[in-house]
């Protein structure tokens, strides 16, 4: 019997481009965790490819679940007879399905950034990204888990966070990318989360300003272009915020 052949990091990166061409996602996965059980750390291009993998995965399944929860919502508010309840019975299973996928795609990602990632991260920017991501997936875990579970996603998802950003703090410019995405994503877990419009502004707010304090020439042209991308994305959310605490503050007041 002759020996399996590995395929060398040139052809697991290639096929991980294909499948992400030909919107395959549960393929490029397989290709990524093939290339990480095979050879280790991953460079900045493949680490690119395994975030948008995971990415358009729970994108899909987040927006499913979303419809379902809403339809299912719907159905409730008008159910009277038993033909109605059984279909709001079908409703909410479809949606506990939703669930059950979402909840192992994010886990997977967990396992893979602990299980092999994180430990050979190396200061900066790979480190920041990685615990980022764990952040991110503890966040989409705690926004449809059952009460029981969802208190200790998001402590599990604040952990995350405040690891990258600290790291962020000391390691990255303001104006980086990784760092700025970090901020985003971040503020959104307190407003999303933690259901807190005041911290959510605090922290976006602090980092807009030091990133647009920073700005400067000296930086490519893409940097610059995924900075102001990603400030643009601060500065929107920092308005509906705001303008969501004004109308609380208003309602108290009335």
């Amino acid at each position: 019997m002759s020996p399996v052949r590995i395929p060398s990091r040139e052809e697991y990166l290639l096929l991980a481009k294909v499948a992400e061409e030909a919107e395959r996602y549960e393929d490029l996965v397989a290709q990524m965790k093939g290339l990480i059980q095979t050879y280790g750390a991953l460079t900045i291009e493949e680490r690119n490819l395994l975030s948008v993998a995971y990415k358009n995965i729970t994108n899909g399944l987040r927006s499913s679940w979303r419809i379902i929860d809403s339809l299912e919502k719907l159905e409730s508010s008008r159910t009277t007879g038993r033909h109605s309840k059984h279909q709001l019975r079908l409703i909410s299973q479809q949606r506990t399905r939703v669930e059950y996928e979402l909840a192992d795609v994010c886990k997977d990602i967990v396992k893979l950034l602990d299980d092999h990632l994180l430990s050979t991260a190396e200061p900066g920017e790979e480190t920041v990204f990685y615990y980022k991501m764990k952040g991110d997936y503890f966040r989409y875990l705690a926004e449809f888990a059952q009460q029981t579970d969802r208190s200790s996603y998001s402590d599990l998802s604040l952990a995350a966070y405040k690891y990258a950003y600290k790291h962020a703090l000391a390691k990255l410019e303001p104006t980086h990318p990784t760092r700025l995405g970090l901020a985003l994503n971040f503020a959104v877990y307190y407003h999303d989360v933690r259901k807190s419009p005041e911290r959510a502004c605090h922290l976006g707010k602090h980092a807009f300003d030091e990133a647009v304090t920073c700005l400067n020439e000296s930086s490519s042209v893409q940097v610059m272009r995924d900075s102001m991308m990603i400030l643009q994305l601060l500065r929107d959310d920092l308005v509906i915020w705001s303008g969501e605490m004004q109308r609380a503050e208003h309602s108290v007041a009335a």
